[in-house]
């Protein structure tokens, strides 16, 4: 498995203010880039803004009809799926660190708060549905951590849909920037990056196991439930309120 090591960020870095940052917050007020997280030897991880402020494409439909219940969509970004979520009718809410980001998904008519998942979160272990999509199981460049804390986020038996990289090997964790290519914007900050195999390796030490493996559009996504717990319906274990 390929994998790439960074010695240990020296500082604490407050991922709010490198995603509030003025080239992110920009490029969604534009709805387009070109942005992207550089690694200190200058390779370039396109983000695809455009993608993000557009509306939801198939691969990101196939998601939807797969959502239980109330949804919690964390890195909601511009908040495409939690505005298609509530044009459906369905409880969902965004959480994200950008203002930037959270100002758009509300502009959509969804409901999203400015916060980390690793704060205190609304309806903490009631989600019937949680959301990483967008690469955003890469979030503080720990995807166990992530997803030990997921396993409170969400009710006994939740589901837990995350997109994984499409190279089946990936497994990296880097020191990333976010740029334009022309300026570099924010204190370098912890990013991963993790094929299936790697993401079901840490989904299995965090007490996850796999329901569902899928590709779609040239994206590949993997679905979870808990391990050794009742598995609830959405209706008995759903959300009251997002407050």
């Amino acid at each position: 498995m390929s994998t790439l090591r960074i010695a240990p960020q020296p500082d604490a870095v407050d991922e709010r203010a490198n995603w509030s940052a003025d080239l992110y917050a920009e490029a969604l007020g534009a709805g387009r880039g070109p942005l992207f997280l550089r690694r200190e030897d200058g390779w370039l991880l396109p983000l695809e803004v455009e993608r993000w402020c557009a509306d939801p494409d198939a691969a990101d439909l196939d998601v939807l009809e797969r959502c239980e219940g109330a949804v919690l969509d964390v890195g909601c970004g511009p908040g495409r799926l939690v505005a298609a979520l509530a044009a459906r009718g369905q409880r969902v809410l965004g959480i994200d660190v950008s203002e930037a980001a959270v100002a758009r998904t509300l502009g959509l008519g969804g409901q999203a708060l400015r916060r980390s998942v690793f704060d205190s979160l609304p309806g903490e272990g009631r989600w019937d549905t949680a959301l990483l999509i967008d690469g955003n199981i890469g979030i503080e460049g720990d995807p166990q951590a992530l997803l030990e804390r997921m396993y409170h986020v969400l009710r006994p038996g939740g589901l837990l849909i995350a997109e994984t990289a499409m190279k089946s090997d990936l497994d990296e964790r880097a020191l990333v920037q976010i740029t334009d290519a022309r300026s570099t914007v924010g204190a370098p900050f912890f990013w991963a990056r993790v094929g299936t195999p790697a993401l079901l390796q840490y989904a299995d030490h965090a007490g996850w196991i796999p329901v569902d493996q899928w590709s779609s559009g040239g994206r590949s996504f993997v679905a979870l439930r808990g391990r050794n717990t009742e598995w609830l319906t959405p209706s008995q274990g759903t959300v009251a309120a997002i407050r």
